[in-house]
């Protein structure tokens, strides 16, 4: 079913919107889910937890993009899931070592100033990825978006994990001088 015709579904109430979510995007929000969770029940639980906000959200918003606003809601819920979990420990899985392999072109503050800096970091972040041929901005999308392993992406994409890594690399060190560039670091 076309995402429009979903989309029709939730404003009218319909609770066929929930299956035909599950349906075409089932399979992505699982994998989403359990890159960041590595649980399957827990995973279960996230997309459930998925499409019920969706269900709350679809109307007032509007997605223009239905994957990409499920897809959101996925990650955003796996990751909340995740530090609940973790919020006693240290935690080493897939989560722990893209956001490690980030941290280092990121400044951090937790005050107004760091909340305006954030949404400039932001704008300068996706001015970056534009600026990435399309298989660049593909991998570090694969790694740092969807937070999938490092052996994964180079099987799916036909390359060794050793250049993966180092391509991750000079990527995050282009990144780093970037928003340095522009005063954000």
């Amino acid at each position: 079913m076309e995402d429009e015709k979903i989309i029709e579904l939730y404003i009218s109430r319909s609770e066929k919107a929930i299956s035909e979510t599950d349906s075409k995007y089932g399979s992505y929000c699982r994998t989403i889910a359990n890159n960041i969770l590595a649980d399957s029940g827990e995973t279960e639980e996230c997309v459930n937890d998925t499409y019920f906000s969706a269900w709350n959200a679809i109307p007032p918003t509007i997605p223009k993009m239905l994957k990409t606003f499920i897809g959101k809601i996925t990650r955003n819920k796996a990751l909340n899931m995740f530090e609940k979990r973790t919020a006693s420990k240290r935690y080493n899985g897939q989560v722990g070592l893209s956001l490690d392999e980030l941290s280092e072109c990121f400044a951090s503050s937790e005050n107004v100033e760091g909340s305006i800096e954030r949404k400039e970091t932001i704008k300068a972040l996706n001015e970056f990825l534009e600026g990435l041929d399309k298989n660049k901005r593909i991998y570090f999308m694969q790694r740092y978006w969807y937070l999938t392993p490092i052996k994964e992406i180079a099987e799916k994409n036909n390359i060794s994990e050793g250049s993966l890594k180092t391509m991750l690399c000079r990527i995050r060190a282009d990144l780093k001088k970037y928003i340095a560039e522009k005063g954000l670091y």
